[in-house]
């Protein structure tokens, strides 16, 4: 397939730039201009602009569903760890989410369980390719530990459980990864001496963490939280990403000084608890021109899965540059799922994830008018 004429962001260069695009197999392998056509599809795309697919690094879409209700609702458990759940267990394709997200041109989406409890399990990133069958979908069955920090962990002190202070919660979450270092200890010293070890689940899933295989993935809002996250990925030299991260813009030069990422979001929306007060859409370019890996997310269900484009317009109007917007939605969250090889550019050697947008796409009259997804149409 040949797509030609359209104007595509380069993220690089942090602009719209006259391109032709080919896909072969499913895989990106030119990019450049006036590109002649071989025996292959063509598309058209003049006057309109090209994105690579959509990246949402935060999401509990297929877990949440759209229109079900308490029946579709699949992202948390009534106890506060629970590291053996898997995301993936909890994915339907066919929620309604996954076409709407295609409607704004989302091809990639990191999902998985909620923050009610200090160690939720494990999130998946999925392919929004169309396929019905979750195994269909995958990218990264295990992409990170969800842990949570602040209000939503310490809502079980409210019910005569613990946690029920801060200090609870970030005990919890040491002592899972203390249990998971002695099981691992435990382990290795009868894998040596040839002995049976029966495996437990959960602290093998959190052995992913220890063995830096996937990051903590964390649930933070206000500043003295996303502190205490650093706090304890310091201490266990463990991976970590910083997401929601709403009072980030407040202690910039800390995190200046960590190579944590900032998923940013939902900053749309009314302030509906006490560690949402300062939230605010300027938070991203603060964290963006301070150097911090920084990407946009929705929070599907807390905003709609399609809305991520719009986010990005936003926090353009609140003082990011569009190039960065646009990085902060494609580029930035794949390099921060570690899918940078594969997805977030148009480049030879990607996949062919690509949208025609109608206009220029941080315009609110955008339409994703066609999607691809490994050069297969999508929408």
């Amino acid at each position: 397939m040949l797509i030609q004429n359209g104007l595509v962001f380069l993220a690089e260069e942090g602009a719209f730039l006259p391109r032709d695009i080919r896909i072969q197999q499913g895989i990106i392998t030119q990019v450049g201009e006036n590109l002649s056509p071989a025996c292959e599809e063509t598309v058209d795309a003049a006057g309109r602009y090209i994105t690579p697919g959509l990246v949402e690094a935060h999401s509990h879409i297929g877990a949440c569903e759209e229109a079900i209700g308490w029946e579709g609702d699949d992202i948390c458990e009534n106890q506060p760890v629970t590291p053996q759940m898997r995301g993936i267990d909890s994915i339907n394709p066919f929620d309604v989410a996954f076409t709407d997200a295609l409607k704004g041109g989302v091809t990639t989406i990191c999902t998985g369980p909620g923050s009610a409890g200090v160690v939720a399990g494990t999130f998946v990133t999925l392919e929004n390719n169309g396929a019905k069958v979750v195994d269909q979908m995958v990218l990264q069955a295990n992409a990170a530990m969800k842990v949570a920090f602040g209000e939503n962990p310490r809502d079980f002190g409210r019910h005569g459980k613990d946690p029920n202070t801060r200090m609870g919660v970030a005990a919890m979450l040491r002592k899972a990864l203390e249990d998971a270092r002695a099981y691992q200890a435990k382990k290795a010293e009868a894998v040596k001496k040839g002995d049976y070890f029966p495996r437990d689940l959960g602290l093998e899933q959190m052995g992913l963490v220890l063995d830096r295989k996937i990051p903590l993935k964390a649930h933070a809002h206000r500043a003295d939280d996303i502190c205490t996250a650093i706090r304890i990925a310091q201490e266990y030299q463990v991976d970590l990403t910083l997401d929601h991260c709403t009072e980030g813009h407040l202690i910039v030069d800390y995190l200046k000084q960590f190579p944590y990422p900032a998923l940013v979001g939902p900053s749309f929306g009314s302030r509906s608890k006490v560690e949402l007060k300062n939230k605010d859409f300027s938070a991203v370019a603060t964290l963006c021109n301070a150097g911090i890996q920084t990407c946009i997310i929705t929070d599907h269900n807390v905003h709609p899965q399609e809305s991520l484009i719009l986010f990005a317009a936003m926090a353009v109007k609140a003082g990011l540059t569009p190039g960065d917007a646009l990085r902060c939605v494609t580029c930035n969250p794949a390099d921060i799922l570690k899918l940078g090889h594969r997805k977030g550019r148009i480049a030879p050697g990607l996949d062919g994830d690509v949208v025609i947008w109608s206009h220029y796409p941080l315009d609110v009259q955008a339409e994703a008018q066609q999607v691809y997804v490994r050069g297969r149409q999508v929408r």
